[in-house]
C-alpha cells in the first residue's frame, strides 16, 4: 500500500480525569473515502477536532503526505490542505451563498487586507477571480442558481451543500465531513451520496463521520470504528459489518451495524 495522505499515530486526549481518545491511530489513503463511525460518546468528534485544530492532542504524531503536520489552529489546518464541515451548520447567515464560498476561498488568495482596502488593481483582479471560482463551486454542488440568496434563507439540504462548496473552495487535499447527512430526509441523503460520489470520482480524498451506517457502508472504501475512545475495528465495510466487537457496540447503543 502506498504512503498515506494523512496518518495519525497513537493520539490521545484527556479532559480532566476523562479519557476522550486513547491511543488512536488512523491512516487515510489518497483518493479514498474513509469512514469514522461509532456509537454516541465513542470519541469520534473529539478525534475529528484534534485532527482539524480545534483541540490539541495530549500525545501522538501527525503527518500529512509524509511531512510532519501540526494542527495547531484551524487556519493552519486549512492552509495545510484539510477542509472540514461541522455537524451543526456554520454559515454566515446574513451573507449570500456566493459570499460564503468567497470567504472560504480567501485562504488561497495572495493579496492582504491593505491591498483589498486600497482597491489595488491586483486586489480587484484577484477578487474577480475569487468570485468566479466561488460561482463554479456553487454550480459544482448543484446550487449555482442560488448564488445571490442569503445563506439563512436556503433550505437545510442546500445549506449543507453550501458548506461543502465553501470547504472545496479552499482546494483541500482532504475534505473532512462531520455528520453531513444529519437532519436530512431520504431524498436529501440520496442526493448527498451522489454528490460525495462525484467528489470522490474527481480525485478528492474524503473523511466521513456519520451516524447513518447504511450511508457509510455504501460509500466508504475503508472504515475505522471507535468505541469508548479506542479503535475496536478497521477494514472494508464488509469486514467491519461482520466484526463481533462492532456488532456488540452498536447493539448496546440500540442500533444495527
Amino acid at each position: 500500500m502506498s504512503k498515506p495522505l494523512l496518518e495519525l499515530r497513537h493520539v490521545s486526549k484527556h479532559f480532566g480525569g476523562v479519557t476522550a481518545v486513547q491511543d488512536v491511530s488512523l491512516a487515510i489513503q489518497a483518493g479514498e473515502v474513509h469512514g469514522l463511525i461509532g456509537p454516541n460518546g465513542a470519541g469520534k468528534t473529539t478525534f475529528f477536532n484534534l485532527m482539524t485544530g480545534l483541540y490539541r492532542a495530549d500525545s501522538g504524531q501527525f503527518s500529512l503526505d509524509g511531512e510532519r503536520y501540526e494542527p495547531s489552529s484551524v487556519h493552519k489546518v486549512a492552509q495545510a490542505g484539510i477542509a472540514r464541515t461541522f455537524q451543526n451548520i456554520r454559515l454566515f447567515g446574513s451573507m449570500t451563498a456566493l459570499e460564503n464560498v468567497m470567504v472560504g476561498r480567501h485562504v488561497r488568495t495572495r493579496n492582504g487586507v491593505l491591498a483589498a482596502l486600497l482597491r489595488h488593481r491586483r486586489a480587484r483582479q484577484e477578487e474577480a477571480e475569487t468570485r468566479a471560482i466561488a460561482r463554479d463551486w456553487l454550480a459544482y454542488v448543484g446550487i449555482g442558481e442560488l448564488a445571490e440568496r442569503r445563506a439563512d434563507t436556503l433550505s437545510y439540504g442546500h445549506q449543507r451543500r453550501l458548506e461543502i462548496a465553501r470547504a472545496l473552495a479552499t482546494e483541500p487535499r482532504l475534505l473532512a465531513l462531520d455528520e453531513p447527512a444529519a437532519g436530512m430526509n431520504l431524498s436529501e441523503k440520496q442526493q448527498l451520496r451522489e454528490l460525495l460520489d462525484k467528489i470522490r470520482r474527481d480525485g478528492r480524498t474524503l473523511l466521513l463521520i456519520e451516524h447513518d451506517v447504511k450511508l457509510v457502508m455504501g460509500l466508504c472504501d475503508r472504515i475505522t470504528v471507535l468505541d469508548h475512545g479506542q479503535v475496536i475495528a478497521h477494514g472494508t465495510p464488509q469486514q467491519v459489518r461482520e466484526n463481533p466487537a462492532v456488532i456488540e457496540a452498536y447493539l448496546g447503543a440500540g442500533s444495527h451495524a
